[in-house]
């Protein structure tokens, strides 16, 4: 009878975690809904920016020297890429690039792009903690629709991206600009009337 009651309360608290998993897939589920459904961006523009991003990081994996010795990074948003990281040579950020460019569905790419080592895994944690505190001030704050702005960190310099009016646009900068930790602020959005 012990030996039933424990199988039974394991098997309770299984069943327990698994309902839980399921009650934040939905929730995550529904966030996603939202985000997708608030986006500035078309449904097919939002699949297209995702499938660029996969197309880049494609064309990085091809060369060995791209995927042993550098960090890079791609973020596309409206046809628009933002390539940062590290490089530790010119002409491997100039082969990033390259690479980058043969992806036909990009309008425009932002080189920022950085010559020298790739940074360690504390400024990777740092990067990571200093984008959530910029995201929850733009979220914070009224002037900005914080579903428009894609907050992309790479060793303490803050790219900002997104769909937005000059007056968001401004207004985003500023936020990150005051966020205590960050170097720099770079814009990379797409002005809207």
């Amino acid at each position: 009878m012990k030996h039933l009651t424990k199988c039974l309360t394991i098997l309770c608290i299984i069943f327990t975690m698994g309902l839980q998993g399921c009650v934040v897939a939905v929730g995550a589920a529904g966030a996603m809904a939202a985000k997708v459904a608030n986006d500035r961006r078309t449904v097919g523009t939002q699949l297209d920016d995702q499938n660029a991003s996969s197309a880049v990081a494609y064309q990085w994996s091809k060369s060995e020297a791209l995927k042993e010795q550098a960090n890079l990074q791609v973020d596309v948003y409206n046809g628009v890429a933002l390539l940062t990281g590290q490089a530790p040579s010119q002409a491997l950020v100039s082969e990033a690039v390259q690479r980058a460019q043969s992806v036909d569905y990009l309008k425009k790419i932002h080189n920022q792009l950085r010559v020298g080592s790739p940074v360690g895994a504390g400024t990777q944690a740092n990067d990571i903690w200093l984008a959530s505190k910029v995201r929850t001030k733009i979220v914070a704050d009224e002037r900005v629709p914080a579903l428009q702005v894609k907050v992309v960190v790479q060793d303490s310099e803050v790219f900002l991206m997104g769909k937005l009016t000059s007056l968001e646009a401004n207004a985003a900068v500023d936020i990150a600009r005051n966020v205590t930790g960050v170097a720099r602020v770079v814009r990379a959005f797409e002005i809207t009337q």
